[in-house]
């Protein structure tokens, strides 16, 4: 079973409703002011099947100029249009202006009926045809078949339906496997049953007992129960009208509205910045220029926002360029939605846009390279819009839960297109992708910073894999750095030992007069025993020389010296006869304070408490208050 939402769309009282009532038996005109004025004020709702293999969920829009923001939320998602035009008086103001909607919504196919032609003689017909024929082709929709119908006569009712299975033939199939998402158009209560959500699920699948979120609110609930048309069901598919009855301790008519959207994961982040390709629709007379205040419209959505046009200062009408919406607040967009726009007063439809980056970094102009990568999310293939997309995103990377959002497409088409882009030098660590040219360059900056690492310090082992992290600076807490760290020591090009990563050729070699300093500080600190200076107040002769820290760090890595704090070390032979002493003499004790162990440790208060502090660290004592716990020895 192919499932396709079919909208109407048509000037006010050109007769919409009534054809949809012919086609499907179904008076959308639900509401009581509705049917006392004979016109469509919110949208209305059918379902319908031409063929046994097809149903359509039928959204009848308004067609009044005052109610084309409801006009607006029922057209995006649309998979075919059924366009009324009246025989009696021809393409009107609206019919215009929601053919402008449905071409920036993105809307390909069309049928267009012109309805009432039993009002008319045929000579007439012809000319509203023919003058119908040349306004659709105007826009996309050249191609589109226009059939004169009657719904009193039923002339021309066969033929729409025929064209809208042929039509519907060659619209892509909505997926169930994609992210769940539904704009909400209605919130109820009902006896009983509670609080009911009703729109169009525009992909996915949704169950009963299943958690669900509506955003941008972050409120979360359980659907209790699910109906289609009407019809009670376990579960719902893309491309079908669907009432959700949710329960949950935050969820009524007050707290849920039109406008949210139902989603299956609290992970899917809402945002306050997209990067867009915007056009200026042929029929507007209105200039978009950087800074102006717009409508922005997505599902049952309106949001306020300030353009920043990133290639130009304006935008005249039938150019496009790329722009930044700052939105006034959070929308729930993904990559390749399509957005209308309209201007803030008076409220007028003057173009459209095409999201190319969601939750995006404020930019106040974008270079050629930028422009490239984003006309190929919008343009490209899957290989191509995830390439394009890790590679805006640079040294952040794109988490995998935001992938499907980040590129529009499935998630198992993200899956399959990581693993492909994996043998083109991408890197995919648990949580991120990155981009080849980042990967690139990481490994650079890693090999540089281990080099810079080895001039500077050269009687150091190698540098401490979170000091590369820091030097580095990838945003995603070193999991790109330590993987490529592990492909390099794979490699053979680093090697990594006790937590420092140097080259693998890497190796401390002593020149005499330092092999004569090292020699001379472990005499020194032999002689020293447990009273210790610090480094600063060791002899002038030492004290002179630039090496003499690094040579020190060179010893306490080769494990000659113990360092127990910044400024005091001590020879390794020392500390560990001190350690076995205090084992032997003190083992099984406790609440044994530092001067109890002056007598195994005999010097200032100033060091001792660093001693103990490393015997903590070494498990030889624990400390229990200001006190301690020496563990039994063998």
């Amino acid at each position: 079973m192919r499932r396709l939402i079919l909208g109407t769309a048509g000037h006010i009282d050109h007769g919409k409703t009534s054809l949809v009532q012919a086609l499907t038996g179904t008076n959308t005109d639900r509401l009581k002011e509705e049917k006392e004025r004979g016109i469509t004020i919110d949208l209305g709702f059918a379902e319908f099947s031409p063929s046994p293999d097809l149903q359509f969920g039928v959204v009848d829009v308004p067609g009044h100029e005052g109610f084309i923001r409801n006009m607006v939320a029922g057209a995006t998602g649309m998979d075919l249009v059924l366009l009324a035009v009246a025989c009696d008086e021809g393409v009107m103001p609206q019919t215009r202006e929601h053919l402008d909607i449905l071409e920036i919504l993105g809307v390909r196919k069309l049928v267009v009926a012109m309805t009432k032609a039993d009002l008319v003689d045929e000579e007439w017909i012809d000319l509203v045809v023919e003058d119908t024929h040349r306004i659709v082709a105007q826009r996309s929709f050249e191609d589109s078949p226009v059939v004169p119908t009657s719904v009193t006569t039923g002339l021309g009712l066969d033929q729409i339906m025929n064209h809208l299975i042929e039509q519907a033939k060659n619209s892509p199939q909505r997926t169930s496997d994609d992210l769940v998402r539904m704009p909400v158009d209605r919130v109820f209560s009902i006896r009983g049953t509670g609080t009911v959500a009703t729109g169009t699920l525009w992909g996915g699948s949704i169950s009963k007992g299943r958690e669900i979120n509506f955003q941008p609110s972050k409120i979360s609930g359980r659907i209790r129960g699910l109906e289609v048309h009407g019809q009670q069901v376990d579960k719902a598919f893309a491309g079908q009208r669907v009432a959700v009855a949710v329960s949950g301790t935050s969820i009524s008519t007050e707290t849920l509205q039109r406008g949210q959207v139902i989603v299956d994961s609290l992970e899917w982040s809402v945002s306050s910045i997209v990067t867009v390709e915007i056009q200026a629709i042929n029929s507007t007379s209105w200039l978009i220029k950087h800074g102006q205040r717009l409508r922005i419209h997505l599902g049952t959505d309106e949001v306020m926002a300030r353009v920043v046009l990133l290639d130009s200062k304006e935008i005249i009408s039938g150019d496009k360029g790329w722009a930044q919406l700052r939105l006034e607040r959070p929308l729930l967009v993904r990559v390749g939605d399509r957005l209308v726009v309209r201007s803030y007063s008076p409220v007028t439809t003057i173009g459209g846009a095409v999201v190319a980056e969601v939750c995006a970094p404020k930019r106040k102009a974008i270079d050629s390279k930028e422009a490239d990568l984003l006309k190929t999310v919008t343009r490209g293939t899957g290989e191509e819009i995830l390439e394009a997309t890790v590679g805006l995103a640079g040294s952040r990377g794109v988490t995998k839960t935001d992938l499907p959002i980040k590129t529009g497409l499935s998630p198992q088409v993200c899956r399959n297109v990581v693993a492909k882009t994996i043998t083109k030098g991408f890197k995919e660590t648990a949580n991120e992708v990155f981009g080849a040219a980042m990967a690139k360059k990481t490994t650079s900056k890693i090999k540089e910073a281990v080099t810079k690492f080895h001039k500077n310090f050269p009687l150091s082992e190698g540098i401490r894999i979170e000091s590369i992290r820091n030097e580095v600076a990838v945003d995603d807490g070193g999991r790109l750095t330590d993987l490529l760290i592990d492909e390099m020591e794979r490699d053979e090009i680093m090697k990594v030992e006790d937590g420092l990563v140097s080259l693998v050729d890497h190796t401390v070699d002593l020149n005499s007069d330092q092999e004569f300093l090292a020699t001379k500080i472990l005499e020194l600190y032999e002689t020293y025993g447990l009273q210790v200076p610090e480094v600063r107040f060791l002899p002038e002769s030492l004290n002179g020389r630039d090496d003499l820290w690094p040579m020190l760090k060179y010893l306490e890595s080769r494990g000659d010296l113990v360092g127990v704090d910044q400024e005091l070390f001590i020879k390794t032979s020392v500390i560990e006869t001190t350690l076995e002493r205090v084992l032997n003499e003190l083992g099984g004790q406790k609440d044994l304070a530092p001067s109890d162990f002056k007598e195994i440790i005999p010097v200032s208060r100033k060091f001792l408490i660093p001693i103990l502090n490393y015997m903590d660290k070494m498990g030889v004592t624990v400390k229990e208050g200001d006190n301690r716990l020496v563990i039994k020895g063998n």
